[in-house]
């Protein structure tokens, strides 16, 4: 029900639509559209060095509002807050009545600091394709009811302060192509998702626990980051499908088992496994030309493959390895063609180099605390200690345990 203040508003509204019909002028916004921008407008004010409600003036026609973009005499998109970067953004609450701008497709607010929960209403726009509300202060939980906006695209609610489980059926909308929820307090398992085209997840930086099926994503994904949550269990299956990815982040979670030697030959620019308890053997199946590959503080073992020697970055450091570090590796180095080869804290017996040789000032090699004493000095990282060789005795049991 209108107030008698609203219903004015109504009123006046209509009579300038038939005007502006009768007179062949573009017709006004619709008066329901209108009443909930005057709604959403009363919740939200400019941060001290915006301006961009200054246009916001409800006796003009709301359609050439800053961030009012209109099809007709209905609202199709809602940009609140100055879109170039560094703008101080907005403060306030999320009005629920942004539910009656029914047209609406897209609805994004840039960074700033809004604060409150998302609105069940948001459900009613069921034209949504594009929802965007990142680096505000967003709290509470993901609507469940957002699983009923069949036709939403891209989800990113990163960067706010949302707690409780991801609901189960946002992993059923079937056009979506990006869910963006990193860097919340989100927590409970990860849902499948369905939809064929899913191109982007990213859902770093959370309290997410439990383990992946290996239909928890579709073979469209292209970016996977998952990294810095309790997700455990293994991941093999489900990488062995993912073959378009060209970014992967599962760093610092419980991921166990091994991973798959195809892994290596995907289209990845930057591969993060760092800080699970993976194991196994590393044997890529042809040359690896990833830039970044980052495999350190698992349990990986065995020798070191010396398809790895174009990779730029190379973090084997803190696992298992053992044998001679290749030939092909060291060249590269000396090069100056790898940048960074971490091998510390494993259980290698030997390095081809000379002692005189001289590690270019652009790549760094740490190569203390294995079963050697290193050939060569170099900076190390500071968490690598300042113990140069593995106990004598440490050595003698890893090479019995392999034996055996």
């Amino acid at each position: 029900m209108y107030t008698f203040q609203e219903m004015d508003i109504v009123n006046i509204a209509f009579l300038l639509l038939v005007f502006t019909q009768a007179t062949n002028v573009v017709a006004i916004l619709n008066p329901i559209d209108f009443l909930a921008l005057q709604s959403i407008r009363k919740g939200l004010d400019d941060l001290p060095g915006s301006s961009f409600f200054t246009s916001w003036d409800f006796t003009s026609d709301p359609c050439s509002f800053n961030g009012v973009y209109c099809d007709g005499d209905r609202v199709i998109a809602l940009n609140l807050g100055d879109p170039r970067a560094g703008s101080p953004g907005l403060t306030g609450r999320i009005n629920p009545d942004i539910g009656k701008l029914s047209s609406l497709a897209e609805f994004t607010v840039v960074p700033g600091r809004i604060i409150g929960p998302l609105p069940d209403t948001l459900s009613e726009l069921k034209n949504l394709r594009f929802l965007g509300i990142s680096r505000n202060f967003i709290s509470g939980s993901i609507p469940l009811t957002l699983g009923q906006l069949q036709s939403l695209q891209t989800l990113d609610l990163s960067f706010n302060q949302l707690s409780g489980n991801i609901p189960w059926n946002l992993g059923l909308l079937p056009t979506l192509t990006n869910v963006v929820l990193c860097h919340n307090k989100l927590s409970g398992s990860v849902p499948v998702f369905v939809s064929r085209i899913l191109t982007r997840v990213d859902l770093k930086h959370n309290d997410l626990s439990g383990s992946l099926s290996p239909s928890s994503f579709p073979p469209s994904v292209q970016y996977l980051s998952l990294s810095s949550n309790r997700l455990n269990g293994p991941a093999e299956q489900l990488l062995s499908q993912l073959n378009r990815l060209n970014y992967l982040d599962l760093s610092m979670n419980r991921f166990s088992g091994c991973i798959p030697s195809i892994l290596f030959s995907y289209p990845i620019s930057n591969l993060q496994l760092q800080r699970n308890f993976f194991t196994g053997p590393v044997y890529p199946v042809s040359e690896v030309s990833i830039s970044t590959v980052d495999l350190s503080y698992n349990r990986f073992w065995g020798e070191i493959s010396p398809l790895f020697s174009a990779v730029q970055n190379l973090y084997l450091n803190n696992n298992k390895f053992s044998g001679q570090v290749p030939v092909s590796l060291v060249n590269r180095l000396l090069e100056s063609n790898i940048q960074i080869l971490y091998l510390q804290h494993n259980y290698l017996t030997g390095i081809n180099i000379n002692p005189t040789a001289e590690i270019p000032l652009s790549s760094s090699l740490c190569l203390q605390y294995n079963c050697m004493v290193p050939p060569v000095q170099s900076p190390c990282p500071l968490k690598a200690g300042t113990q140069k060789t593995r106990p004598t005795e440490q050595c003698i049991e890893w090479k019995n345990k392999i034996k055996n």
